[in-house]
C-alpha cells in the first residue's frame, strides 16, 4: 500500500489514537480502547482492527515503561508478597528447597542461587532479575 491510497477519512478517524501518551487520563482511556478493540478482534490473526491494536499497545507499553516504573524491591519482599498473594507458607516453596531452606532466605542467612530464582521466575511468571 502506498501512502497515497490511504483513506483520509478513516485516517482522521484514528489519527488521533495514533500518539505518544502523556497524560494519566490518557493512559487510561488507551487501556478502555484497548479492551475494547480486543473484545471485538479475539484470537483472529486476520481482524483489520488487529493493526492499530497492536499500534496502541506499543504506545501503551511505551508509557509504562516511562511513568510506571516500579520500586526496586528486594527478593525477599517479592516472596513475602507472593506467599501472602497465593496463601503460601514456607513448605510449599519446593523451588527454594525445604521450609528450613526457605526460613533462612526469608532471614538473610542465604541468598538465593540461580536455580532457585529462575524455577521461581518460571513458577509465578516473572522475570528472573524479579529475584536478583
Amino acid at each position: 500500500m502506498k501512502i497515497s491510497d490511504i483513506d483520509l477519512e478513516s485516517w482522521s478517524a484514528v489519527q488521533g489514537l495514533v500518539t505518544p501518551i502523556k497524560t494519566k487520563k490518557r493512559y487510561k482511556q488507551m487501556l478502555e480502547l484497548v479492551e475494547s478493540i480486543f473484545d471485538r478482534v479475539g484470537q483472529s490473526k486476520t481482524h483489520p482492527m488487529l493493526p492499530i491494536l497492536e499500534t496502541i499497545s506499543i504506545l501503551i507499553e511505551d508509557y509504562e515503561d516511562k511513568e510506571l516504573k516500579l520500586p526496586k524491591t528486594s527478593p525477599i519482599a517479592v516472596i513475602e508478597y507472593l506467599m501472602q498473594e497465593h496463601g503460601l507458607n514456607q513448605s510449599e516453596l519446593p523451588e527454594i528447597g525445604s521450609q528450613s531452606v526457605v526460613s533462612d532466605v526469608l532471614k538473610s542467612k542465604r541468598k538465593l542461587n540461580l536455580r532457585q530464582i529462575k524455577a521461581l521466575a518460571k513458577r509465578f511468571n516473572l522475570t528472573v532479575d524479579t529475584f536478583v
